[in-house]
């Protein structure tokens, strides 16, 4: 990506002097657009050449301006300065300019028009030329303010993008450990009642853990590789659960290569086998994920038994996390609620605008 930006603000540049060229190109031919048959008309050498000399009195005009007085100046708030710079060049500019148009037509008596009696001639070429000049300037920091405009939200976006990357991973960090530390807990409860099974659920653990830290870590997985997981990890959850507990899972999808980000799911099922679990009442989890080629509709309900005050286990992360991460994700393109009702703890999850492998 860090080679990425340099190459891009090269384009940009090369897109840039593209159209200052084609723009001045395209002015310079005007002349020969509006040209008649009269002889007032017809366009002359002298003519173009007086045309090409207002015209590259403009172009000083819009490059000092655009290249050196407006960043100088006025991006540092040194107004005054900014219209005397400018105030300046059109004063120098409109006496060269008059006397280099004097030099391409003279006037047939001899007469030098630069002179204290053709006075209002002078002042009335020259307040011309300051309105043309004023208008160019106008152009030239509209133009630049543009420009700054753009490269600064251009750059906002990019550390923004930065900055969601960054997050991202932290979650994600976080997620992992958090798997982890939930599924210790059940091995290690299932020591005491089977050994010789607590050693079988290691492996499928290894195979769990093989995922979330290898498979996971990309942006994008299969729906069946992320299901399969859900899968194992629900199979596993079961060794502990008493009798009084019922857990149903129903999982579909219409095609294996949809693609969605991993372990979304993982955080609202924990939370289900954490608190809708109780070893001496009746209990329930229901697990149902459907998913078509655009949509994946996830809905997890359990019995709710909330943890007391001693039981922080895996706690700080959990649904808040989960948000944090589909709003990173899946900006606008997903619904996220949960809550309890009665003794019912529901998470409903709906993701949009998926694409296939």
């Amino acid at each position: 990506m860090n080679e990425t930006i340099p190459s891009l603000k090269t384009s940009s540049k090369r897109l840039h002097g593209l159209i200052h060229i084609v723009a001045w190109s395209v002015l310079l031919t005007f002349p020969f657009l509006f040209t008649g048959r009269d002889d007032s008309e017809v366009l002359t050498l002298k003519r173009y050449l007086g045309f090409v000399l207002v015209l590259s009195s403009y172009i000083v005009v819009f490059y000092a301006n655009y290249l050196l007085l407006v960043k100088k100046y006025l991006f540092t708030k040194q107004i005054t300065r900014y219209l005397l710079s400018n105030l300046l060049l059109i004063l120098i500019l409109c006496i060269s300019l008059h006397l280099l148009l004097e030099g391409i037509s003279p006037n047939p008596t001899g007469e030098i028009r630069f002179s204290w009696n053709n006075r209002w001639e002078i002042l009335r070429f020259i307040g011309i030329n300051i309105l043309g000049y004023f208008f160019i300037i106008t152009i030239s920091l509209a133009y630049k303010m543009t420009g700054s405009w753009y490269t600064a939200e251009a750059e906002r976006k990019e550390l923004e993008r930065s900055r969601s990357e960054a997050e991202l991973k932290n979650l994600k960090s976080q997620l992992n450990p958090h798997f982890l530390f939930n599924t210790l807990n059940n091995i290690y409860s299932l020591i005491a009642i089977s050994p010789e099974r607590a050693q079988e659920v290691v492996h499928e653990l290894s195979r769990l853990l093989r995922y979330v830290l290898y498979e996971s870590g990309q942006p994008l997985v299969t729906i069946e590789k992320d299901m399969d997981f859900i899968r194992n990890y629900v199979e596993l959850m079961r060794i502990r659960l008493p009798g009084n507990v019922s857990v149903t899972t129903h999982i579909s999808y219409t095609s294996p290569d949809l693609l969605i980000a991993p372990l979304l799911f993982i955080t609202p099922i924990e939370n289900a086998f954490k608190h809708g679990v109780n070893n001496s009442r009746a209990s329930f989890i229901r697990i149902e994920i459907t998913a078509t080629d655009k949509e994946i509709n996830g809905r997890i309900q359990n019995s709710y038994f909330p943890k007391n005050e001693q039981d922080k286990s895996g706690s700080g992360i959990g649904l808040s996390n989960l948000q944090k991460r589909l709003g990173l994700i899946y900006p606008e393109q997903f619904s996220f609620t949960y809550g309890r009702e009665g003794e019912t703890y529901h998470c409903v999850l709906k993701l949009c605008q998926l694409s296939l492998k």
